[in-house]
């Protein structure tokens, strides 16, 4: 039972991300204020991640858009990629989070679903 709940859930969230703003690295990281709160689907490629902290895999992703400050965005999933995958994720905009010990982050896109573009 716990299997099939699971799998439905998946299939929402899934079926939702087709409502999700499709964005670009520059636009989410430049209108992270309006966007809080809400789903945005970005796609990019994985420079960077850290998989397994706090029961979650960070995924950084660039798209060639933005500059120094708006180039790059961290998405949080129970799923993971590899460096140099190209992937479209869809998640939510959370602001503001602080893990504590040094570990604080204006901008994340958590909870996403994570599909490796081929």
């Amino acid at each position: 039972m716990k299997k099939l709940l699971i799998t439905l859930a998946l299939s929402l969230l899934i079926s939702t991300s087709a409502f999700a703003a499709k964005m670009t690295v520059e636009e989410v990281n430049t209108q992270m204020a309006q966007l809080k709160g809400q789903q945005v689907t970005v796609t990019g490629k994985v420079v960077k991640v850290n998989n397994g902290i706090m029961k979650r895999n960070f995924v950084h992703i660039q798209d060639g858009t933005g500059g120094k400050n708006t180039n790059n965005l961290i998405i949080t999933s129970k799923q993971t990629a590899t460096v140099g995958d190209n992937i479209t994720a869809t998640g939510v905009v959370v602001l503001g989070t602080d893990f504590g010990m040094g570990y604080s982050y204006p901008l994340l896109v958590e909870q996403s679903v994570i599909n490796v573009n081929k």
